[in-house]
C-alpha cells in the first residue's frame, strides 16, 4: 500500500511541475456558459495545506479529488531521486530509488584478472585522500585524521584500481626524455651551471648529473602534448635541489608549477603575483634526499591536491592542462626522465612494494588511528587490524606476484592470513556469530559489529591466495575462505531489510537501531555476491543477489 500511494503521489507531483502554468484565466469577454465548458475541460489547480505525519506542514496543490504533493519533498522524505530530462524534444521526468550501479559479470572471476569494477575507481581523487605521498608513492587518508595517514585499505585499492586500468585502457603514450645515455635532450644550461653524463655503478646505468648555480635552473622545454604523468629517477647531493614541472592551463590562462624538494613536509602551496597574474606551485616533500626517489607522478592529480589545500576545490581540468618544461636546480643525479598518458602498473608496484615493507611481524598492515564505532559504544584504538584491508592487500600481493613472480610479494599475501586465525580480543580479527559462525571483521570491535562488504572482500582475498599461491601453500587459504563461505550463506538473511540491506548487525550486538545501508554499499553488496556466485554455484548467492537488485528498484518484500 506505501509503495503505491508513493508512486502516486510521485506521478501527481510530475504532472503539476509539468501542468502548473495551465492554470486556466477567464478573460473578461468570456459567456458564463463558455466559461463552464472551457473550465471543464481545463487544468485547475488550488492551493492547499498538506500535513504529513503530523510532523510537517507543506504546500501542495488539488486539482478536483486529486492532491500534488511537491516531489522535492517526497525525494528526501522517502530517499528517492528524480530529475527532469529531454528526450527528441519532449520532456520527461525519471525517477530511480537507487544513485548507485551494479556491475553483473559475464565471466568467471580471475584473480589474475580485474579486481572486480576497480577500473572505475580513482581513488586518487577522494576527498578523504589528502595527495599522494611523494616518498612512498601511496595514498594519504584524512578519513578519520585531518593531519593524514596510511590507510591499507586505501592503499590496496588505488593499487587494484591501477592493476585494473592497465588492463581494461588502451596502451599509454609515452615520451622519454632523458635516460643518461640520451645526449638528444636539449637542456637550457645557464652560465655556471652544468650537466654531463656518467655511469652509476649504484643504479647499474648512465646518469646525468647536475649542478645549477644560484638560482639559476637548467631547464628542458617539452613538446606540446597531453601527457601529464612524471616519471622520474632523482638523487640530490644537497638540500636545496628541486625538480620542477611548470604546467599551463590553456582555458584560464593560468601558469601552475609542481615542485619535488628535500623536505619532511608532506603537502604544501604558495601563491604570488607577478604583473597581472599569479604563480601558483604545490610543493611534494621528498624527505631528506639521502636516496635516490622514484617517482611516478600524475601531475593533474599533484595539482588538484593543492588546489583543494588552497580551498579554491576541485575546479581544475585535466584536458586543459599541458606541461611546458622541467627544471632542475641544486647538485644531483637523474636517471629515466619521461612523460606519460599513465604509468598504471608503477602505481600499482607502489602499493604492493608499500604493503611489503609495512608489514608487522604478525602479518598485519596497523592501522595508526583511533576508529570511533556506534557513537562511543564499540571504539577502536590504533594498532587495529582490518579485515578487509588484509583481503584486499592479499588481492593486491598476489596479482603482483602473478605478474613478476618475485617471493616477496607471495610471502606477504601468505603472511597477511595470520591475524584470520587469532580472536579480535587478541588483536586479531577473528570473531564469532552466536560462538558458531566464523567471521572476519572490518573492524574487530568487541562486542563484533559484523560488516557485511568487509568480510566479502577478506573473502575474496583469501580466494585470490588459495587459486594463484602454489598448491603446496594455499591448504590455510582454503581452509579459511570455505568456513567464511559457510558462515556467508548463513547469516546472509540477517542483513535484508525487505526493501534493502543493512551495513552491519550492530543491531543485534549493540542493540543499537539498524544501521541501514547506503545505496552505494548495498551496490557492493550485490557485485560482491554476483562475484562469489560465478566461483561458487550454491543458488542462495543468486538468488539473494536478485532480490536485493530488486530493492534498488523500488520491489519491496512481500507483506502481510
Amino acid at each position: 500500500m506505501m509503495l503505491s500511494l508513493i508512486i502516486s503521489l510521485a506521478v501527481i507531483t510530475v504532472t503539476y511541475i509539468l501542468q502548473c502554468n495551465q492554470v486556466y484565466h477567464p478573460s473578461p469577454s468570456t459567456n458564463s456558459h463558455e466559461d463552464y465548458l472551457i473550465r471543464k475541460n481545463s487544468k485547475h489547480y488550488e492551493e492547499i495545506g498538506c500535513s504529513i505525519n503530523g510532523l510537517y506542514e507543506i504546500s501542495c496543490r488539488k486539482e478536483e479529488k486529486e492532491v500534488f504533493v511537491p516531489f522535492s519533498f517526497l525525494s528526501k522524505y522517502y530517499e528517492v531521486y528524480g530529475k527532469l530530462t529531454v528526450a527528441k524534444g519532449k520532456e520527461k521526468f525519471e525517477w530511480s530509488h537507487s544513485y548507485s550501479k551494479v556491475f553483473k559479470p559475464t565471466t568467471k572471476y580471475d584473480p589474475s584478472g580485474v579486481f572486480m569494477y576497480f577500473n572505475n575507481y580513482n581513488v586518487e581523487v577522494r576527498d578523504r585522500v589528502k595527495c599522494i605521498s611523494a616518498t612512498e608513492g601511496v595514498p594519504v587518508s584524512t578519513q578519520w585524521e585531518a593531519s593524514g595517514y596510511y590507510y591499507p585499505v586505501q592503499v590496496a585499492q588505488f593499487g587494484l584500481s591501477h592493476y585494473s586500468k592497465n588492463l581494461t585502457e588502451p596502451r599509454p603514450k609515452l615520451r622519454n626524455l632523458e635516460d643518461g645515455s640520451n645526449s638528444t635532450a636539449k637542456w637550457n644550461v645557464p652560465v655556471g651551471a652544468s650537466i654531463s653524463r656518467k655511469y652509476e655503478p649504484i643504479t647499474n646505468s648512465w646518469v646525468v648529473e647536475f649542478h645549477s648555480a644560484d638560482d639559476n635552473s637548467i631547464t628542458l622545454k617539452l613538446k606540446p602534448g597531453s601527457e601529464l604523468v612524471l616519471n622520474a629517477n632523482l638523487l640530490f647531493k644537497d638540500k636545496n635541489g628541486s625538480l620542477t614541472v611548470l604546467l599551463e592551463d590553456r582555458e584560464r590562462f593560468q601558469l601552475y608549477s609542481v615542485s619535488f624538494v628535500c623536505s619532511p613536509e608532506l603537502l604544501s602551496v604558495s601563491t604570488s603575483t607577478v604583473g597581472e597574474g599569479s604563480n601558483f606551485t604545490v610543493y611534494y616533500g621528498l624527505g631528506s634526499c639521502e636516496d635516490w626517489a622514484i617517482l611516478t607522478r600524475d601531475l593533474y592529480v599533484d595539482l588538484l591536491k593543492g588546489n583543494v589545500l588552497l580551498g579554491r576545490g576541485k575546479k581544475l581540468s585535466r584536458s586543459n592542462l599541458r606541461a611546458l618544461s622541467i627544471a632542475l636546480k641544486g647538485s644531483g643525479y637523474l636517471d629515466s626522465l619521461a612523460i606519460s598518458s599513465s604509468n598504471h602498473v608503477d602505481m600499482f608496484y607502489s602499493s604492493a612494494d608499500w604493503l611489503v615493507r609495512h608489514q608487522d611481524t604478525r602479518g598485519g598492515w596497523p592501522i595508526g588511528v583511533k576508529r570511533k564505532m556506534a557513537s562511543g559504544r564499540a571504539d577502536l584504538n590504533p594498532g587495529w587490524y582490518s579485515a578487509m584491508g588484509q583481503g584486499q592487500a592479499m588481492s593486491l600481493l598476489m596479482r603482483a606476484f602473478y605478474r613478476s613472480g618475485k617471493s616477496q610479494y607471495l610471502e606477504a599475501a601468505l603472511n597477511g592470513m595470520k591475524p584470520f586465525s587469532i580472536s579480535s580480543g587478541e588483536g586479531g580479527v577473528r570473531a564469532y556469530f552466536m560462538n558458531q559462525y566464523p567471521w572476519y571483521e572490518e573492524y574487530p570491535t568487541i562486542p563484533p559489529s559484523f560488516v557485511l562488504n568487509g568480510f566479502i572482500y577478506s573473502l575474496i582475498g583469501l580466494y585470490d591466495v588459495l587459486t594463484l599461491a602454489p598448491e603446496d601453500r594455499s591448504s590455510d587459504a582454503r581452509l579459511l575462505f570455505d568456513q567464511g563461505m559457510h558462515t556467508l550463506k548463513k547469516l546472509l538473511p540477517l542483513f535484508d531489510t525487505g526493501s534493502g540491506t543493512v551495513y552491519d548487525l550492530r543491531h543485534f550486538t549493540l542493540g543499537l537501531p539498524p544501521n541501514l545501508a547506503r545505496w552505494d554499499y548495498h551496490a557492493a553488496h550485490v557485485n560482491q555476491l554476483l562475484l562469489l556466485s560465478t566461483i561458487d554455484r550454491d543458488p542462495i548467492l543468486t538468488t539473494i543477489a536478485e532480490r536485493w537488485l530488486n530493492y534498488m528498484q523500488g520491489k519491496r518484500a512481500a507483506h502481510n
